[in-house]
């Protein structure tokens, strides 16, 4: 199972939460980041329902594949 992992960061003037090299919009507070981090990772794990999906890759190819609703990561949130 694929695990995915928020990191509270500081980030420009505030804090924001991390997922891989992708940051959120910026918090006034750690806790109010902290907070957002926790709630966008209770829903990453949320299943839903199985869907067709389309995306490109980093060298342009497109792919199409089936996503499974109940086939969820593992999320967590580093403080």
């Amino acid at each position: 199972m694929t695990e995915v992992t928020y990191r509270i960061v500081e980030h420009d003037g505030g804090y924001a939460y991390k997922v891989g090299d992708v940051f959120s919009e910026t918090f006034p507070s750690h806790d109010d980041a902290l907070q957002a981090a926790q709630a966008a990772a209770a829903e990453q794990q949320v299943p839903g329902s199985t869907e067709p999906i389309r995306y490109q890759d980093g060298k342009g190819a497109w792919h199409d594949e089936t996503a499974q609703g109940n086939d969820r990561p593992t999320a967590k949130v580093v403080d």
